[in-house]
């Protein structure tokens, strides 16, 4: 039987990714800041993006997000385990884009994938420490 405080990480480690996607799906970089460690490593090369720094992956995401029409992250099916200050969770993700091509068509990316993160519990708060993403499918399906 999980305790209050287990119970309390969990959910609050679950915000924590919920609130990363909003913020890069409404493309709020400067949110990120609270939700990453000083010394965070982030690797998105995986799905054929970056990995560094959060400000190197600010960076990155500012640059590339804005040319999708449209995405959003679906977050799901975490497991998390937590060890006093530090936790680890593998979650999936799918992330369909919307591409737009020349002449106004549109095209439909969808990715499958898993965040392998690594949080940390910094001044009583979880932040992220590390995330790997790990890739699972990436499909381009032919709009119009």
């Amino acid at each position: 039987m999980l305790s209050l405080q287990q119970i309390s990480d969990r959910l609050e480690i679950e915000d924590l990714m919920v609130r990363y996607s909003h913020a890069v799906d409404t493309h709020q970089w400067d949110l990120l800041d609270d939700m990453f460690t000083e010394d965070a490593y982030i690797d998105y090369s995986a799905m054929g993006g970056a990995a560094g720094d959060l400000a190197q992956i600010k960076e990155f995401l500012s640059t590339v997000l804005p040319n999708f029409l449209a995405f959003q992250h679906l977050i799901s099916n975490s497991s998390i385990t937590v060890d006093g200050d530090r936790a680890t969770a593998r979650t999936m993700c799918h992330n369909p884009m919307l591409v737009g091509e020349t002449g106004g068509d549109q095209n439909l990316m969808l990715c499958g994938l898993w965040y392998l993160d690594t949080f940390a519990r910094v001044d009583g708060t979880w932040k992220i420490a590390r995330r790997v993403e790990e890739k699972s499918y990436m499909f381009l399906a032919a709009g119009q």
